[in-house]
């Protein structure tokens, strides 16, 4: 059957993975799930026909079944499977609204068209995509865009927020990758991609921040208490707000891990006594640390490793995240709350965490909080008490060579501001960076979809300082990739016209010298380079 993927930066260098994924998914998750996209984009070549606009339930479940397949999100092949066949009965249910058109339109879903899924299906995957290397290299990046799109966009609907026109586009975007497009029309689309990229962070933004809350300057203790605890990772809030009504007044405390850490910075959380901090680090250390903390985890997306035996009986999984053996938390009803009593329950049967370290994190800084020091910021930068801004926002990873970002944050002039969003920042937030003026060196903006802050803060420091160019500010890109949903954030930025970015600790492997070299010589994207070269290269606004 075989499997081709190399949708995530471990992917296998030159070849994708082949027998096994790197993230630990075998060809069978990895075929299910290039099934389930092909099965998408046939809703959206359906959709694409209709005369009638799409209703709000079918670019709702394009979001889901898209959010399935981003690396690290779902293992499961049942519920894999569950999610094709619901996909296949809504394409159905909208090829029965197609008007009849004359026989060379019709063709396309008559005779034996019409039953043949499952055979196509054992053949999909990237090769599917074109025949030629550089179209197939700019579908693979729109596709990936389009996942980590899918993603902020579920999170946004699960707060009640829609945006009709993100619907409508992956109706365009995941129909074109089954069309005979030309390299500039595929371009094109990609940077539409990033500029429905912003839409979508920006609608995210405002589904948290209305309902929880703007994000505000807060201390998290990484230490832990005496009671027992529930774990929550991955990245749904509405998850965690639900948990955390349950488990008040239970004696059970509600800690965050990796990019749930920033809920703690949400003023409608602060309320609760038992949410007391953050446990361990990022996501790819949770196979050691999910054994010392001893009570339940719930993963609610992405990102899971392969689980281990020590905690298979305490760990959950819920919305679109999933994995072979572990018990699902089912969906809310309308209007109401996801039940989490099994996980109460054996927390209370459970050990205290074991502490893995005593300190604290101090974040909170999204674009309302730091446009709230504004004076402070631009006056730091005007006295030349802070010479130059660092991005340093995205993913972390298992390899030993993203040690790069943890070593650049040390090493840079103390006269610079670090800006994270994302768990990139687990490489450098614990170091003891110190301050600038009392503005903390290091101003975290919060999880991977608050890199749209990090954009915010950028476009009103160009108004502030009266630039005619983004990129004519004092701030450098130093960007950490993982996944699709930096994918995502990195179109977004390009839409915008961000140049000059470093992108590591590879560039992705889905992107061909051709395709790559159009992307350096437009938008002057770079590969990392030596910490002490780039620095200099950063400093110097190169």
């Amino acid at each position: 059957m075989g499997m081709s993927c190399n949708q995530c930066q471990e992917s296998i260098y030159a070849t994708g993975c082949r027998a096994r994924g790197v993230c630990g998914k075998d060809e069978l998750t990895a075929k299910l799930q290039d099934v389930l996209v092909y099965a998408t984009e046939g809703v959206a070549l359906v959709a694409e026909q209709l005369s009638e606009t799409v209703a709000r339930r079918v670019g709702q479940l394009i979001s889901e079944s898209l959010f399935v397949t981003v690396t690290n999100t779902n293992f499961d092949e049942d519920a894999i499977v569950v999610q094709i066949l619901k996909t296949l009965a809504l394409r159905d249910e909208l090829k029965s609204k197609l008007v009849v058109k004359p026989a060379h339109d019709a063709a396309e879903w008559s005779g034996s068209k019409k039953e043949d899924f499952l055979f196509k299906a054992l053949s999909v995957g990237l090769e599917s995509l074109a025949e030629n290397e550089d179209l197939r290299s700019l579908k693979s990046l729109i596709l990936y865009g389009l996942k980590g799109l899918a993603a902020y966009t579920d999170h946004a609907a699960v707060l009640g927020y829609h945006d009709d026109a993100i619907y409508a586009f992956y109706i365009k975007g995941l129909a074109a990758l089954t069309k005979d497009l030309s390299g500039d029309e595929l371009t094109a689309l990609t940077l539409e991609t990033g500029s429905v990229a912003v839409k979508a962070m920006a609608l995210l933004d405002k589904a948290n921040t209305e309902t929880y809350g703007h994000p505000e300057i807060t201390i998290v203790k990484t230490g832990v208490g005496t009671n027992p605890g529930i774990l929550i990772s991955g990245h749904d809030l509405r998850d965690l707000e639900d948990l955390l009504k349950q488990t008040e007044g239970s004696g059970v405390d509600v800690y965050t891990h990796c990019e749930m850490l920033p809920a703690h910075y949400y003023p409608a959380f602060k309320k609760y006594a038992h949410f007391v901090g953050n446990y361990g680090g990022s996501w790819w250390s949770q196979d050691k640390e999910f054994d010392s903390f001893n009570g339940p985890i719930l993963m609610t997306t992405n990102c899971i490793v392969p689980v281990r035996e020590a905690y298979r009986h305490r760990m959950f999984t819920t919305g679109m995240a999933g994995y072979p053996g572990l018990k699902h938390i089912s969906a809310r009803s309308e209007g109401g709350q996801k039940d989490f009593s099994s996980l109460i329950e054996l927390a209370k049967a459970c050990q205290p965490p074991k502490e893995l370290e005593n300190g604290q994190i101090v974040g909170g800084f999204a674009h309302n909080q730091v446009l709230a020091l504004a004076d402070k910021v631009v006056e730091a930068v005007k006295s030349g008490a802070v010479k130059r801004f660092i991005v340093m926002a995205g993913c972390d990873g298992r390899h030993a060579s993203r040690r790069y970002y943890t070593d650049v944050a040390a090493a840079l002039p103390k006269d610079t501001i670090i800006l994270t969003a994302g768990c990139a920042k687990y490489r450098y937030n614990k170091l003891a960076l110190g301050d600038i003026g009392g503005i903390p060196r290091v101003l975290d903006a919060g999880q991977c979809n608050d890199s749209y802050s990090l954009a915010v803060i950028a476009l009103k420091l160009k108004e502030v300082f009266a630039l005619e160019d983004i990129n004519d500010l004092p701030i450098s890109y130093d960007i950490a990739w993982y996944e699709q949903k930096a994918v995502t954030v990195l179109l977004a930025l390009l839409s915008l016209g961000v140049k000059g970015i470093r992108l590591g600790p590879t560039l992705p492997e889905f992107l061909t010298p051709n395709v790559a070299a159009v992307l350096v010589d437009a938008f002057g994207i770079k590969p990392i380079g030596a910490v002490n070269a780039d620095i200099d290269a950063m400093m110097a606004g190169v």
